[in-house]
């Protein structure tokens, strides 16, 4: 695996503005969004924030964590499309992943991070994932890797601006609806309003630099 592929999206499309659109919240009743036809409930985004909400409760930096994390549901939402995005760019181009690669991939983190408490610590706090979605982060980071690996995408102007053009065309493929109270998702961008893109910063075997789980 490529793990030191290093790509990140350049300040301008960043900036960029997302546009708002017209989303059916009343097409999609209880729906937080809906990817490729396939809905992602409120009640799925809600457990996912509860999780989170409960480790940063845990935390000697409980107040510190909430009160940075005020949007928590929008950015969690946002990683839920995303992940959905990474696995249709992995499906069009014949990219998987194995329990080996996850497992190798974790415990290098783990060692990394010295220790597993320590690396659920760092994502708590820098990325907002709750341990039991450390497993969603390390599965992000080995597809990403070999997206990138696959296409031959380099650490390069050039690089990135094909890996964004290959995750937006995907990102419009599926067709993404988002229910308007989370905002509005941006293919341009592949991220939803004005949150977080979570997209490599910096593919190593440091989890500070794995891709945004939040």
């Amino acid at each position: 695996m490529h793990r030191r592929t290093a790509l990140t999206v350049s300040a301008a499309l960043l900036a960029a503005a997302p546009l708002l659109t017209a989303c059916g919240s009343d097409a999609h009743p209880g729906a937080a969004a809906v990817v490729g036809g396939e809905r992602i409930d409120v009640s799925s985004l809600q457990a996912q924030v509860k999780d989170v909400r409960a480790a940063q409760e845990r935390s000697p930096q409980a107040a510190q964590l909430v009160q940075a994390t005020g949007d928590l549901p929008r950015r969690k939402l946002n990683v839920m499309i995303f992940d959905r995005v990474v696995d249709k760019v992995a499906a069009d181009n014949g990219v998987g992943v194995t329990r080996a690669e996850l497992q190798e991939t974790r415990t290098a983190f783990v060692r990394e991070s010295g220790g597993e408490d320590r690396l659920a610590d760092v994502l708590l706090q820098e990325q907002g994932v709750a341990p039991g979605q450390i497993d969603d982060v390390v599965r992000r980071n080995v597809l990403m890797n070999k997206i990138a690996a696959k296409l031959g995408v380099t650490d390069t102007p050039e690089g990135q601006r094909k890996l964004t053009e290959v995750f937006s065309a995907a990102s419009k493929d599926l067709a993404i609806d988002v229910n308007p109270r989370y905002g509005a998702w941006d293919d341009a961008q592949v991220r939803l309003g004005n949150t977080t893109a979570p997209w490599l910063r910096q593919l190593t075997q440091d989890p500070g630099a794995v891709p945004a789980g939040a």
